[in-house]
């Protein structure tokens, strides 16, 4: 199964897979408190067999898990086996308890995929 808890299970071999052709998809995290974010780290499955890939998405957070706000615009992020098919996002550090992607596109298959979600303080 590709459920969303594979993408905080601290395994990169494991991951999450939206719906295919059913565009946009989101993916939430709990953080269980706020805490300063400043950046947010993606991954794939490191194995060359993950062909490079674009996933169009977007960043947002929020303190209460109702209201969110955008604070990594829609951008083209590129997985790369190459370079560990790992993505970092520069967001403005603040306090957050909630993240969410909103991907909108994946040149590699018809749906979302994130097999890790990481959270930084910088």
């Amino acid at each position: 199964m590709y459920v969303a808890g594979n993408a905080t299970d601290g395994n990169a071999g494991t991951y999450w897979e939206s719906a295919n052709n059913a565009f946009p998809q989101t993916l939430t995290v709990d953080l269980g408190a706020s805490v300063t974010v400043g950046r947010v780290v993606l991954k794939l499955p490191p194995s060359a067999a993950w062909g490079s890939r674009t996933q169009t998405l977007a960043v947002l957070g929020s303190t209460d898990g109702t209201n969110y706000t955008t604070i990594a615009g829609p951008a083209g992020y590129t997985f790369d086996p190459a370079t560990g098919n790992t993505v970092t996002i520069a967001v403005p550090a603040a306090a957050r308890r909630y993240l969410r992607l909103n991907v909108t596109g994946n040149t590699g298959w018809p749906a979302a995929q994130i097999s890790e979600f990481e959270a930084y303080a910088s």
